[in-house]
């Protein structure tokens, strides 16, 4: 019997065995083309197709009926000489910038004590959630009967004449009950999200701290705000971009009076649509577009710098 010999480099390995090598391409299923397709086909017929046509009618006279011609940009630098337009625009970011913050505040607060060690937590969670789930339209309609009838009966009975006639019909103040309105319904929803960021914060953490002798303000500050700030971006990201369109709360408050002074960019946008202003308002919308499209960057870059930083 003979014995494999073991030369110097190294030992005999058995041979495979001759046979041709096939490689598997990886093949994606006819099934998700099909699931994918429809929505693909709605996207595409309802959102692109439709700003598409919105964009070459900004370029025209179009007032919505009728006959039309080409006149280039001019609707464009019209709408830079149109004060409605521009407060419009201003009323719509500040507002959009004070809600966001009223909005992470309040949320942030009700989370904090949501998650503590307090009585009926389910609860009261499910009732803070209800304003969710609601229509706008229907909130605003709610509201303003509070802020029209309501209080300021309530007013008269105390004998508090500041609080007699309705804030929604005072043109200094109008923007106040849009913002508690606004902010009362989107709160549930930063809530939810902040829960969920105290929730994955260890116990361990909290109880080092305490060991060393942190109080509960040391502790928010250098623990739970820190641990909480990419929730608080999250946040920050979607409440601005969803109150930057601001649209059926103003409507059922205030019609965006006093005079036009709660006029969002939206509602100027759906009123000049039926009023003979088709081709115009084509234009503010995409400017309006283009707007939104650089706030969304400029919070993605600062988020993606952020997370290089910390990388």
């Amino acid at each position: 019997m003979s014995v494999p010999t073991v030369t110097e480099a190294g030992p005999a390995r058995a041979a495979k065995p001759p046979g041709p090598t096939t490689v598997r391409s990886r093949r994606v299923d006819r099934t998700y083309y099909l699931m994918l397709l429809p929505a693909l086909l709605l996207f595409t017929v309802f959102i692109t197709l439709t700003g598409l046509v919105g964009m070459f009618y900004s370029l025209t006279n179009y007032a919505g009926f009728g006959d039309w011609k080409f006149i280039g940009l001019r609707n464009y630098t019209s709408m830079f000489s149109d004060p409605r337009i521009l407060e419009s625009y201003w009323f719509t970011i500040w507002f959009a910038v004070l809600t966001t913050v009223v909005v992470n505040a309040v949320a942030l607060l009700l989370a904090l004590g949501l998650n503590g060690r307090i009585k009926w937590k389910t609860g009261l969670r499910g009732i803070y959630f209800i304003p969710m789930v609601l229509s706008g339209i229907v909130i605003a309609y709610v509201f303003n009967y509070l802020f029209s009838n309501a209080i300021p009966q309530i007013a008269t009975q105390l004998g508090w004449a500041g609080g007699e006639t309705s804030i929604l019909a005072n043109e200094n103040w109008a923007w106040l009950a849009i913002v508690i309105v606004t902010a009362w319904q989107a709160i549930p929803g930063a809530v939810i999200i902040y829960l969920a960021g105290l929730m994955a914060i260890p116990t361990e953490t909290y109880e080092a701290a305490q060991l060393d002798g942190a109080g509960a303000w040391r502790r928010f500050r250098s623990i739970t705000f820190p641990l909480l700030f990419g929730y608080v971006i999250i946040n920050t990201i979607l409440g601005f971009k969803g109150f930057l369109n601001a649209y059926d709360i103003i409507v059922g408050l205030t019609g965006g009076g006093p005079g036009t002074s709660t006029m969002s960019v939206a509602m100027t946008i759906f009123g000049g649509l039926n009023g003979g202003e088709y081709a115009f308002q084509m234009a503010n919308a995409v400017i309006f577009f283009v707007f939104t499209v650089l706030v969304s960057l400029l919070q993605l870059l600062f988020v993606r710098n952020r997370e290089v930083n910390l990388s």
